[in-house]
């Protein structure tokens, strides 16, 4: 349950909740009866189901109450929303990052990673339970939250203005996950889905074998390391014919690999349709005053999504303002993805005390298939056709074990936590080939490097995550009531990461016409490698780091008081201290530290202060102000000098050694207004000053646009949100439909607004160590990227009164401005930004509950993106545009079912 102190008090409601506020439901730590003078002291409070929440210091049970704003909430400091069951249901989606896009000021980027107000993901944070977690994903420090199903968590609470009890990389917010915990009685579910897309399902998409069981997400051993290939990687020694290696072992190595089922890249007509189940269950019993619970739940997705896209780039500006596509492809992608998730869950309640132990398994995988025609005027000449060709493999695992005790002593509470989190990403088989128009063979033609290449490359990445926490509380029984709360915080990952590059060669320098005509697998063939003398060349550690290793270790304290000098007012400050060591290593083949690459040492103590006060002015009113400051660190993939390709956008990514920690000044006014049980209007100003803003940013390399990351000097962001919710009775209209339900209207609007600050003597340091000025790379004035100015959501819905048969039908818009993804390209001049286009999605969801026999079976229906908007990444200038990639998402279709026992 979410577990609350007075010191931490924080205000929740909703986005689509079935009640605006929340409040306590007992005495303790932080529950004074409400005032006479409320509405809510004349009459009984009307309850819903609790909404269970766990996080750091929060130790009251918190419930979803009647209408305006009773006195615990009154005295309440924190803006937060939160998402029950009940509201991730009503938008349908699967997994917790579709849900989340209906909370004011929230959008989804990529693969699941959330933005909060605009800001990139590298300003949220994400917890699970109160605890961190490492990503999976290499590409973020934040985990891709795609990769957790609805059907596993009790909530999702977005917290937006600081509170010490938080770490201090809060930057835009914490995103805190709740798993589920003890079943209220006994039950047994299960759902199944069935989904497709316009632009996928039995089209035209390319893919390839690879494994028998590929299906499963699991790989059975075929894509393992060669034993050759793995000892020469022990070896420590670059992988090529020299003093190390003799002809004959570079062949055997070559030799090894599986060649077929992971270079020949199938067209299929008929791309199937999605799939998908889970099953849940749980029980509990009580021993006397002590209450155990076990919930447990597995699931599993494969779905399918093809991009035919435009991708395009350009050299430079023609005649001063224009940009021509000097690279030119029609690119097609199928991501085959598979996701597999359990979780177990422990549970003991006894009085106003809770043990949780919490263990988590999901492993996500994606099987892609690239075919990409077209023409390169930055790599070859501009006029002879191309033929590019990816097999790649991307497995991300996370397995985290948690536990949480939740104590409740009279007026004093104390809060323990502790976790372990291991992620893994391994991409074994990352295959390119690249075949050129040959004339006079009237064929396209790979002879392995006059004209075409083929390229291997191999990739693991391991991290372990520790954490652990005390929290205390205490109120004290004075007449003016004084809560103080204090703890301490310890996290500690570390992360290995290794990319071994290969291309294969001819030792004699060329193939003839008829071998460079042969498809893939004839083409690396045992035979050609032994006939033709085709090499493994290792390439590892020419495009930077082959290896390194990376850590970040945490110890923070806080203090904080909550005082209500009169029933009306609110004072919540403290202050958080963190002593943050973060180190990311480059290390050579024999694992030793590079010498020519720099090694990151951030090594920062920081005070982060903050203050709310909330001010109760009416029954039915308040407003609250908050200030503090935050900071956020740099990644480790963004530190490490190392390339990584990144399936979601089809880009390459380096990071730079040289970056700093980001230092945010955040201010905020609120006011919101309960009008109506159910109902509520609320009104937000924001403001945030950025220190050394970290910035992705674009350059060409060999006729290819990659991405790395610079600190800028400073930006400032602002803006304004303003959410209202509205239940309407239906009665009035007759009818049966009518009369048995109710009109939800929800709608939320955001305005961000972000400058970058760049000044004519300032300076950024390039990832190989040297400086240019900022205003090469960054415009002053420019947003920061990732950040949309504007954000909108809509719901409209029917819903039915009656709360054991499910019945909703709800139709969704939502809406993001375009937003920079990477700062132009450098030059003379400086090439635009790249910017993307969310454009409108509109949805619509039916959940309706149909008897079967002794018990009601739901029904579910949804139909997304019904507008067909399409994804644009693009440059703009004048009349000329390049699409950096843009194709047609389509609308997808999807029908499930489900029962609970």
């Amino acid at each position: 349950m979410f577990r609350h102190t007075a010191l931490a008090t924080i205000l929740l409601f909703s986005t689509a909740l079935t009640a605006p506020a929340f409040a306590q439901s007992g005495g303790g730590a932080s529950g004074a009866p409400a005032p006479a003078s409320t509405p809510d002291a004349a009459a009984p409070v009307q309850e819903d189901a609790p909404v269970d929440v766990s996080a750091p210091g929060q130790s009251d049970e918190i419930v979803v109450t009647g209408r305006f704003t009773p006195d615990p909430v009154r005295r309440t400091t924190e803006i937060v929303s939160v998402l029950s069951t009940a509201d991730i249901a009503r938008t349908g989606e699967g997994d917790i990052a579709g849900a989340l896009t209906r909370v004011t000021g929230l959008s989804v980027v990529g693969n699941g990673f959330v933005y909060v107000r605009g800001l990139g993901d590298r300003y949220s944070l994400a917890l699970l339970n109160g605890s961190s977690l490492p990503s999976p994903e290499p590409l973020r420090r934040s985990i891709p939250l795609d990769i957790f199903p609805t059907s596993v968590l009790a909530s999702a609470l977005v917290q937006k203005s600081y509170s010490v009890n938080y770490p201090g990389e809060f930057g835009g917010g914490v995103i805190n996950l709740t798993t589920r915990s003890i079943p209220e009685k006994p039950f047994l579910a299960f759902n199944i889905s069935g989904s497709g897309d316009t632009e996928t399902t039995g089209r035209l998409g390319y893919t390839y074998y690879g494994s028998r069981s590929d299906w499963t997400g699991f790989d059975n051993g075929a894509r393992d390391v060669p034993a050759p290939l793995a000892a020469a990687f022990n070896s420590g020694n670059l992988i090529a014919e020299g003093a190390n290696f003799s002809r004959s072992q570079i062949q055997a190595i070559g030799a090894s690999l599986l060649n077929a089922p992971t270079s020949v890249l199938q067209r299929s007509d008929t791309i199937p349709a999605n799939v998908g189940f889970d099953v849940s269950g749980g029980i509990s019993k009580d021993i006397g005053t002590l209450r155990l619970g076990l919930i447990a739940a597995a699931g599993y997705s494969n779905t399918w999504r093809t991009r035919a896209a435009t991708q395009q780039l350009s050299g430079g500006f023609v005649n001063g303002d224009t940009l021509n596509p000097d690279v030119n492809f029609r690119t097609v992608l199928t991501d085959n993805r598979i996701v597999v998730n359990g979780l177990l869950g422990f549970g003991a309640e006894f009085g106003e005390n809770k043990l949780r132990w919490t263990n988590l398994f999901i492993r996500d995988t994606i099987k892609q298939g690239r075919l990409a025609r077209g023409t390169d005027a930055l790599g070859s000449d501009g006029t002879t056709p191309i033929i590019d060709q990816n097999t790649r493999w991307f497995e991300r695992q996370l397995i985290d074990t948690q536990a949480v005790g939740e104590f409740r002593f009279g007026d004093a509470s104390l809060d323990l936590r502790g976790a372990y989190a291991n992620s893994q990403r391994e991409a074994p088989y990352e295959r390119s080939f690249r075949y050129t128009f040959d004339s006079a063979a009237n064929d396209f033609v790979n002879n392995l490097g006059q004209s075409g290449n083929a390229r291997i490359a191999f990739s693991d990445l391991n991290e372990n995550a520790y954490s652990g926490g005390i929290d205390l509380g205490y109120k004290f029984p004075t007449a003016v009531p004084i809560t103080l709360q204090g703890g301490y915080a310890y996290n500690d990952n570390r992360r290995n990461s290794v990319r071994r590059d290969f291309r294969f060669i001819p030792a004699g320098g060329s193939l003839g016409a008829d071998v460079a005509q042969e498809r893939p697998d004839y083409l690396l063939s045992d035979y050609n490698i032994y006939t033709y003398n085709i090499l493994l060349a290792e390439t590892s550690g020419q495009s930077g780091a082959a290896a390194y290793d990376a850590g970040l270790r945490v110890h923070a304290g806080y203090g904080q008081a909550t005082v209500t000098p009169f029933s009306q007012l609110t004072v919540n400050v403290g202050v958080r201290y963190e002593d943050g060591r973060q180190f990311v290593t480059p290390l050579e083949l024999s694992g030793q530290p590079s010498a020519t690459i720099a090694q990151t040492q951030i090594k920062r103590n920081y005070w982060l202060p903050a203050a709310t006060i909330t001010w109760n002015f009416a029954p039915d009113m308040q407003v609250r102000l908050n200030a503090s400051k935050t900071l956020a660190r740099p990644q480790f993939r963004e530190l490490a000098f190392q390339v990584y390709q990144d399936p979601d956008n089809d880009r390459q990514f380096f990071g730079n050694p040289f970056l700093t920690d980001s230092q945010l000044k955040n201010a905020e006014a609120r006011y919101e207004y309960y009008f109506g049980r159910d109902q509520r209007f609320s009104l937000a100003g924001f403001f945030k000053r950025i220190e050394n803003p970290i910035e992705t940013f674009a350059f060409r390399s060999s006729g290819l646009l990659q991405s790395s990351f610079a600190n800028a000097p400073r930006a400032d962001l602002y803006g304004a949100e303003v959410e209202i919710q509205k239940y309407v009775p239906l009665e009035g209209l007759g009818g049966g439909f009518f009369t048995a339900r109710k009109l939800l209207i929800n709608a939320n609007y955001t305005y961000t607004k972000s400058k970058l600050k760049i000044g004519g003597d300032d300076q950024i340091i390039f990832a190989d160590g040297t400086r240019f000025a900022a205003s090469d790379f960054f415009n002053n004035g420019a947003p920061l990227t990732g950040q949309s100015d504007h954000l909108a959501n809509i719901q409209l819905g029917f819903e039915g009164n009656d709360k054991e048969r499910v019945s909703q039908q709800t139709v969704l818009l939502n809406y993001a401005s375009k937003r920079v993804t990477n700062r132009g390209p450098s030059g003379t001049p400086q090439q635009p930004d790249i910017f993307e286009k969310p454009g409108f999605r509109l949805d619509f969801v039916a959940r309706q509950a149909v008897p079967f026999y002794d018990r009601f079976v739901e029904l579910k229906f949804e139909a997304r993106n019904i507008l067909g908007t399409r994804f644009q990444e693009y440059q703009k200038t004048g009349t000329s545009r390049i699409d950096i990639n843009t194709y047609d998402v389509g609308t997808s279709l999807s029908l499930g079912l489900g029962v609970k026992f």
